[in-house]
């Protein structure tokens, strides 16, 4: 079974007119691959999956997964809030040649919690590739309790867990519960979970700091804590950052003042306003970004 840990990258998804740039992909993954990365997960939220067609969201798996050529996991963004829909795109995840598939928790229909664990279920008998939980309250509205995790770890393809519920309590929680491996979902809680046991983190920083990311994961997964500490504390301003605004906003439009991407996003995602640019970039150039 698949290993998911250190820094797992949420890679944004590059448009050029309005559509998928699978050259400027290519080069982002050879970027990640230079830089120490531990794995990239396309089609996300972070590759802006809510407004990526079906076609597209091959598009880019395939993209990346070719440009891989399995020296590190592809973890591809599958999940949706219609339980047929999320398997049918689990399964193109398998056979685009993804090594896993990151499921996200049911958005809007605010399902129970033995709706959550049935959804999840009926993902992991359908389809036989190693699968990630993604629980995000913030977005989907419904919290996956730990008890409700801890039942779904007991299923074999279940394999991890990107715990996104900014409460380091219930990452205690969850690992009193289960020995699910835990990934972070919010960089800037990527130290202290790691110190409760997490694996690494889903990562949007890593999509411009990818070596610093990668360097704070790979200490913390040696026990090496106070560099770890060392490194989130020195970076914990551009995590903020990154957050100022809607994610993959800011991330975008910061590998645009890169010279990276073109920075473009699909409504209903917009430019960002005049001052929160000031802040990102005044942010990029006190860590020599730009």
């Amino acid at each position: 079974m698949i290993r998911l840990e250190g820094s797992i990258v949420a890679v944004v998804t590059p448009f050029k007119n309005g559509e998928v740039d699978p050259a400027k992909l290519r080069e982002l993954v050879d970027f990640h691959l230079q830089s120490g990365t531990d794995g990239l997960c396309p089609v996300g939220t972070t590759g802006e999956s809510p407004t990526l067609s079906k076609e597209e969201k091959a598009q880019v798996v395939k993209t990346v997964v070719k440009a891989v050529r399995g020296r590190i996991p592809v973890l591809a963004g599958a999940g949706t809030n219609d339980t047929r829909a999320t398997i049918e795109y689990t399964k193109m995840a398998k056979e685009l040649g993804a090594d896993a598939a990151l499921l996200v928790t049911p958005y809007y229909n605010k399902p129970s919690q033995e709706g959550l664990y049935r959804h999840f279920e009926a993902v992991a008998k359908a389809v036989s590739i190693p699968q990630v939980l993604y629980n995000i309250p913030g977005r989907s509205v419904v919290n996956m309790l730990p008890e409700t995790i801890a039942r779904l770890a007991k299923l074999k393809n279940i394999v991890a867990i990107k715990e996104a519920s900014g409460s380091l309590e219930q990452v205690t929680q969850i690992r009193t519960l289960c020995d699910l491996a835990i990934l972070s979902g919010d960089d800037a809680l990527t130290y202290p979970m790691m110190c409760l046991g997490g694996r690494g983190v889903i990562s949007v920083a890593a999509n411009i700091v990818p070596k610093a990311v990668a360097d704070l994961c790979a200490a913390a997964r040696k026990g090496e804590y106070r560099k770890a500490e060392e490194t989130h504390l020195r970076y914990y301003d551009l995590f903020r950052t990154l957050f100022v605004e809607t994610n993959p906003v800011p991330v975008k439009t910061a590998l645009r003042m890169m010279d990276i991407i073109s920075g473009e996003v699909r409504l209903p995602l917009c430019k960002m306003s005049a001052a929160n640019v000031d802040i990102l970039r005044k942010t990029l150039k006190a860590y020599e970004l730009i």
